[in-house]
């Protein structure tokens, strides 16, 4: 039984290693690869996913908003936790994502607001890394939830 529990709230692109992550509204994942046009294909790591809420808590504890762009991943998703979600299967839209692990905050976070790796750090708040089970399209506001749920 699948259970429909959050939202795919953002899409990023990133062109080129080290370039912009380009907000996009709709992206075509690739199995094996990860996402069209993304720099980062095949591997382990070939779609990288964030919490909206984590982004939420760290804003409200700064007293400002920090931007969840800066963490440079590929979705920014609500109403579902990634913590612990090791070799489970994510389903995004008609996407589905075999989580390989936790992604792990790097020095660039505190180059963009400092403390932000520290805060990241616990509890899988820089998000998680899979890899793409079939081709699919995806877009903001696709349903998200976890397989054999």
């Amino acid at each position: 039984m699948e259970e429909s529990v959050g939202r795919l709230e953002a899409i990023w692109i990133k062109r080129a290693h080290g370039g912009p992550m380009d907000s996009v509204e709709s992206a075509v994942a690739v199995e094996d690869a990860g996402l069209d046009g993304n720099a980062d294909q095949g591997g382990w790591r070939q779609v990288t996913l964030i919490e909206k809420e984590v982004f939420d808590r760290i804003s409200e504890a700064r007293g400002k908003v920090v931007d969840p762009s800066v963490r440079r991943a590929n979705f920014l998703l609500s109403g579902v936790r990634l913590e612990e979600t090791r070799n489970r299967v994510l389903r995004v839209g008609d996407l589905r994502i075999e989580i390989r692990g936790m992604t792990r905050p790097c020095e660039l976070m505190n180059a963009q607001h400092e403390g932000l790796r520290e805060d990241l750090d616990p509890h899988w708040g820089a998000g998680a890394f899979g890899v793409v089970l079939a081709d699919a399209d995806v877009a903001v506001g696709d349903e998200v939830g976890w397989e054999g749920t």
